[in-house]
């Protein structure tokens, strides 16, 4: 994952460097000493899964350029760090995924990646419509037609000739359940579940079968409580 730094203090660039490093994971770190100077990269930008914006900064600050990325960018993850707490209800209003308080970062911090982590994992497949990498969340379900799958994702349909068993396999401790041969269900996108129907967040629903349907109802219930 790439990731972008931007406080006008070296030294905190640096302290969060460090905690990033630990974390543990393959990140590709720019740093950026104000917000003009990090917009003006927007070409990296776009390709970043997290930026970590200080608010207080000379000429451009971290709200405003926070509001900048996310019109242009907004699945890019927003990360506020400051020293102020009252500043919370302004990362609000620039859709800030987190608000950080630099005294907490050593507590907070892998928590915070973690968790965005686990919200940007993403897959690749060969579908007929060529290689495509996909976000696990933009993916609602897989269907069954006419003897190939179907991926319905947030972004469109693409198609593949490879079986349900091992599209489940490879989707294993995803947040999928397959609730008959034919489909198999991201449950972030479960709006409903009773009377054997389930209802999807698009609206469509789909019949569950008697004999899946306490399965179903049980993996649907562990998830949200893991949620």
């Amino acid at each position: 994952m790439k990731i972008a730094i931007c406080d006008d203090s070296r030294e905190d660039r640096d302290a969060l460097r460090a905690l990033l490093e630990a974390c543990g994971h393959d990140f590709e770190i720019r740093e950026y000493g104000s917000g003009g100077e990090l917009y003006a990269d927007m070409g990296y930008v776009r390709d970043c899964g997290i930026v970590f914006l200080d608010i207080n900064m000379e000429g451009m600050d971290g709200l405003e350029a926070a509001g900048k990325i996310k019109a242009e960018c907004p699945k890019v993850h927003i990360v506020l760090v400051t020293a102020y707490v009252n500043y919370a209800l302004d990362g609000y209003k620039v859709k800030a995924s987190r608000f950080l308080l630099k005294d907490d970062l050593e507590q907070t911090l892998p928590e915070c990646v973690e968790d965005i982590l686990r919200e940007e994992r993403v897959v690749e497949f060969g579908f007929v419509e060529g290689n495509v990498r996909l976000r696990v969340d933009d993916i609602i379900y897989i269907e069954t037609s006419r003897h190939k799958n179907v991926f319905c994702t947030a972004g469109g349909t693409y198609g593949i000739y490879k079986k349900m068993d091992e599209l489940e396999a490879e989707l294993a401790g995803m947040g999928f359940v397959r609730i008959h041969q034919s489909f198999l269900i991201n449950m972030r996108y479960i709006g409903k579940l009773s009377s054997y129907v389930m209802v999807l967040t698009t609206g469509k629903e789909i019949s569950v079968p008697k004999s899946r349907y306490p399965e179903v109802k049980r993996q649907y219930t562990l998830f949200k409580g893991a949620e």
